[in-house]
């Protein structure tokens, strides 16, 4: 989708001259089509992106690589346009680039946009998820109480059908075993190892969901009057429900929304885009708001108070993220991942990349 130079009879060597340098191969010929903006994105300056000049975005050019291999959906109430959006993946600066030409690549090729809410506010919540390595199990025992399950394969219906009924009725291909809670929190991050009693490590993604509403664990524990040691973390949490497995089936079982997983051989991460998602720089987003794919700038803070300011790339999606400010922050695997992921919950800005060329945002 490039200009190509194609010239007729030219007099003279001005003329000639005229001709190339009119003929500019890295602009893209296709500039978008004529819908209307809508009144949530206000577009800005890069100046006004908090710490922008200080972002490594090398990194989030390696995120975006995979955008542009994966089958992006256009969908949502901000759909860039899918032409244009190719034409930035056919001109992608070499990896070997630094971080300054890859700077000047997003800025001559994109146009923020600051995101506000439906009430006019310019800040919204961000989370963070993790990829858990858990303990596992091939067959059922006491320890490995609750199946890990892949979508049915004799097609038996399971959306719309609760939790409880799923495991009961092992609506299902058993894939192994863990422990309940454990398997609960598997199905919150939406993919996870499993370390099996001989050391061997199972990679566990994401396949399907049953599309039924997600019940906070937390929430019902504080509806019941019991407090945990330690408050409402997750860490709290989760140790509180494995000294007490009868609450812990109660409390899980009442929540319907069931995650089923598929093995993969490779340890990568997959996000709802498809892709392997990047440490720090994959986000989850509202999909029925969003086109996956978009680069998203954030201003927010860590759980430990530090400030992150960083150009990210949506390529996962989630029941509870909600909304035009809304994002989970994937920040890897492993306990390290955790440490930073389980306390999570800060608010801030949010600016979306456009193509620069294309002026309007489709709406749905």
């Amino acid at each position: 989708m490039f200009k190509t130079c194609k010239f007729g009879k030219i007099i003279g060597i001005f003329g000639f001259l005229v001709a190339v340098a009119g003929c500019d191969l890295s602009t893209p010929m296709h500039v978008g089509d004529d819908s209307r903006v809508p009144s949530n994105l206000k577009p800005v300056s890069y100046s006004s992106l908090p710490g922008w000049n200080n972002d490594d975005v090398r990194y989030a050019l390696q995120a975006f690589r995979n955008t542009c291999k994966a089958k992006i959906q256009y969908k949502g109430s901000v759909v860039p346009d899918s032409a244009l959006l190719q034409e930035k993946c056919n001109m992608l600066p070499s990896a070997s680039a630094d971080v300054k030409t890859v700077r000047a690549w997003f800025e001559s090729h994109f146009q923020p946009y600051q995101v506000y809410d439906d009430n006019g506010k310019k800040t919204g919540t961000y989370t963070g998820y993790y990829s858990p390595v858990i303990d596992g199990c091939r067959k059922q025992s006491a320890k490995c109480n609750e199946p890990i399950m892949g979508v049915p394969t004799n097609g038996v219906n399971y959306k719309g059908v609760a939790k409880k009924d799923i495991v009961n009725k092992k609506i299902g291909r058993i894939l192994y075993w863990a422990n309940i809670v454990d398997v609960q929190n598997l199905q919150i991050q939406g993919s996870g190892m499993l370390k099996l009693e001989d050391g061997t490590l199972v990679k566990l993604n994401f396949a399907a969901v049953n599309d039924m509403p997600f019940k906070s664990i937390g929430g019902q524990l504080k509806e019941r009057g019991i407090k945990p040691a330690g408050g409402y973390s997750a860490d709290a949490v989760w140790t509180h429900l494995k000294q007490n497995p009868k609450l812990a089936k109660e409390v899980i079982y009442n929540n319907p929304r069931y995650v089923y997983f598929y093995e993969t051989p490779q340890h990568s991460v997959i996000g709802k885009l498809g892709t392997p998602l990047s440490k720090i720089r994959s986000i989850a987003m509202d999909d029925t708001i969003y086109t996956l794919g978009l680069p998203v700038y954030i201003n927010t803070n860590l759980s430990d108070g530090r400030s992150f300011n960083r150009l990210m790339i949506a390529q996962d999606t989630g029941g509870a993220i909600r909304g035009w400010i809304r994002a989970d922050i994937f920040f890897g695997s492993g306990d390290e991942a955790y440490q930073v992921a389980h306390g999570q919950h800060s608010q801030g800005q949010m600016f979306i990349l456009m193509p620069k060329e294309y002026t309007y945002v489709k709406p749905r």
